[in-house]
């Protein structure tokens, strides 16, 4: 009865290239939709976002994450590029250096056009699967990006951001960070101001995915209970698989279930073990998990690829995509299951936004109060010159009696 020991191992690797082979053939009709990648990051800081430097060439970039070769292996069809700003430029410059890495994802579309499609909508995306592309949309990751400016915001959509992350790891003044649930950092809106509640209404009226990566669990809460429209988590994992505070606790994927929001996992090792190390089976065990939890609409791909120190075995670049969702197929999830993660449970998330947006709506025009802003690098125009916006009605009404008694001098 031992004769046929020795064929085991080989059935087991048949079993594993016919995962493999089927999870290739789903992705050629589905590929995936990836909700955070931080290439224009790296663009910046190895050639200062010239393009045409040879060694910026994206079909031969080395010694990053990303380039066109692994792309096309990985059957990335849409990617969300991150115009991202460190935090060190809050209050100093971070619209110009947000309006730079927005700039250079339209170059890249511009310079590989056989390759890059930019798009600023859902059948945008569907446009490139069809034409064999790689749908280049821009997701703003950090609310310090705006300034804290309903006109800011406005001006990043008019130039195609379509989410915007309400927060990286620092607090704005009108949103907090997960920092704050560490105790790393102080709570100085209780989730979300009077302005930042604001802002979620303005990007539901504009038609901008509200991204709740990096935020602290009181502005989950907020968000996710005000906006009209389901929201995302562009790389972010299950708190309880790895109990760091970038990842999303139980009760938040109910009001993300209940929603119709998306979470879509992040492949950083500290946010799936806890570790300095992690694998591949350890990231779907997080898919899993969520999946469970908020259901299969509710799971999606946030790589975080090119701007982690730290990636999975299995998973080291973006090529790898076919490997991980050959992990869930060996894992009995069904073709549906699979076909939403990778991209159909973002395309039902971005069509409700767009569908809940208003143009015709008149736009939030109140500005943020001038006392919440630091003022060392900033001027206060409209602020002095319309001090009445901000005047109680027994000062207006003072104002207004010294005014029509000038009046009645002249």
């Amino acid at each position: 009865m031992w004769t046929g020991w020795w064929l085991w191992p080989l059935v087991a690797v048949c079993t594993a290239d016919q995962f493999r082979d089927n999870a290739v053939r789903l992705m050629q009709s589905t590929p995936v939709i990836d909700g955070h990648n931080d290439l224009p990051w790296q663009l910046l800081k190895r050639f200062n976002n010239q393009l045409q430097d040879p060694r910026a060439n994206l079909t031969s970039l080395n010694g990053t994450h990303t380039n066109i070769p692994k792309l096309k292996a990985g059957f990335v069809g849409a990617q969300f590029w991150s115009a991202y700003t460190p935090c060190d430029t809050q209050n100093k410059d971070s619209v110009k250096r947000t309006l730079e890495q927005i700039d250079v994802i339209q170059r890249m579309c511009q310079l590989y056009p056989e390759t890059f499609l930019c798009v600023t909508d859902s059948a945008g995306i569907q446009q490139a699967f069809q034409e064999g592309k790689v749908a280049s949309l821009v997701g703003v990751e950090g609310g310090h990006s705006i300034d804290s400016s309903l006109g800011v915001l406005r001006a990043l959509y008019h130039l195609g951001m379509r989410y915007l992350t309400l927060t990286h790891s620092c607090n704005t003044p009108w949103a907090d960070n997960w920092l704050v649930d560490t105790g790393e950092d102080e709570a100085q809106s209780q989730g979300l101001s009077s302005f930042g509640q604001s802002v979620v209404k303005e990007m539901n009226r504009l038609g901008v995915i509200i991204d709740l990566a990096h935020v602290s669990v009181a502005t989950m809460e907020a968000a996710l209970q005000l906006s009209k429209a389901p929201v995302i988590f562009s790389h972010s994992s299950a708190y309880s698989v790895c109990r760091h505070r970038r990842n999303v606790p139980d009760h938040v994927l109910q009001l993300v279930k209940q929603t119709g929001s998306l979470v879509m996992v992040n492949f950083y090792n500290d946010y799936v073990s806890c570790k300095a190390e992690a694998n591949l089976s350890q990231v779907a065990d997080h898919l899993d998990y969520i999946k469970k939890v908020a259901g299969a609409g509710a799971v999606g791909f946030g790589g975080d690829y090119d701007g982690v120190s730290r990636l999975p075995s299995g998973l080291e670049d973006v090529s790898k995509y076919p490997d991980l969702v050959a992990e869930l197929l060996r894992r009995q999830w069904t073709e549906e299951e699979v076909r939403g993660a990778l991209a159909e449970n973002l395309l039902r998330v971005f069509k409700a936004v767009e569908q809940a947006s208003d143009h015709k709506q008149a736009p939030g025009e109140e500005p943020i109060p001038l006392g919440q802003l630091e003022a060392s690098c900033r001027t206060n125009y409209g602020y002095s010159g319309a001090p009445s916006l901000h005047l109680q009605p027994g000062t207006l009404l003072a104002s207004l009696v010294t005014l029509l008694l000038s009046l009645c001098l002249l």
